[in-house]
């Protein structure tokens, strides 16, 4: 990197300090690096910190007035999350999913999706949250605030597992859904990547608030599936680049 590189990625970094600054509010008398993390992982979810950025232990334990100490328990929770990586001689960065990683992420997700579904008992289901995170992808739709549906869409499955009951199954799916995001920050189409789905999260709230649970179970199944082909065709494009024909 030459040295006006390097100079506009120090800046980069100033900047991204002197807005988390305002996240040390968050940590109040009691830090710990757990909330250190909840913070680092709702930025990277976020967007903040996007997929290969360097989090430079200087600027961040500053801008959150933490310890190093501190900081880097933080960073080993978000490792094992999957969420960074530590290169040797390096630092830290924000993992960057291979094409494989994002099949695995929807392989998961039908496994425990379609297995909360398929497990509900009799109806009727405590959907208010679910109708809430249709309500809110629809409403960005309208603004077209193509973030805010991506994140519509993670609260509706998030919501649809917490149907499940289980804190477990709550605290896997949200690591599953914070590594997917990262994907997405990869992707120039968000419109294109979310905006088919918001008539299809309403069928299947509309099936379960029927009483329908097979039907949206197998609407759920279908969903996954045309997401994941959907969702590793443009990830593979936007990681590996045009093919040798320019296709």
């Amino acid at each position: 990197m030459d040295g006006r590189g390097g100079e506009r990625a120090d800046a980069r970094a100033d900047d991204r300090a002197d807005e988390l600054a305002g996240d040390r509010a968050l940590l109040g008398r009691t830090s710990t690096a757990e909330r250190v993390a909840d913070i680092l992982r709702t930025r990277i979810a976020e967007g903040f910190f996007p997929p290969g950025a360097r989090l430079s232990e200087e600027s961040i334990g500053g801008a959150l007035g933490v310890s190093r100490n501190t900081l880097r328990e933080a960073f080993r929770l978000l490792t094992h999350e999957r969420l960074l990586v530590h290169q040797l001689n390096r630092g830290v960065f924000v993992r960057v999913l291979a094409v494989d990683d994002v099949a695995d992420i929807y392989r998961t997700r039908r496994l425990v999706e379609c297995a909360v579904v398929h497990g509900l008992g009799r109806p009727p289901y405590a959907l208010d949250g679910l109708a809430d995170a249709v309500a809110e992808g629809e409403k960005a739709a309208r603004s077209r605030d193509w973030t805010g549906v991506s994140t519509a869409n993670i609260h509706f499955h998030r919501e649809l597992v917490a149907l499940a009951g289980s804190a477990r199954t709550d605290e896997l799916m949200r690591g599953v859904l914070a590594e997917l995001r990262l994907a997405f920050h990869v992707v120039a189409d968000p419109r294109g990547l979310h905006e088919p789905y918001l008539v299809r999260n309403r069928e299947i709230l509309d099936a379960l608030a029927a009483g329908e649970r097979a039907t949206a179970e197998r609407l759920l199944a279908r969903y996954l599936d045309d997401s994941r082909d959907g969702m590793v065709e443009v990830y593979a494009r936007s990681v590996e680049g045009p093919g040798p024909d320019g296709a």
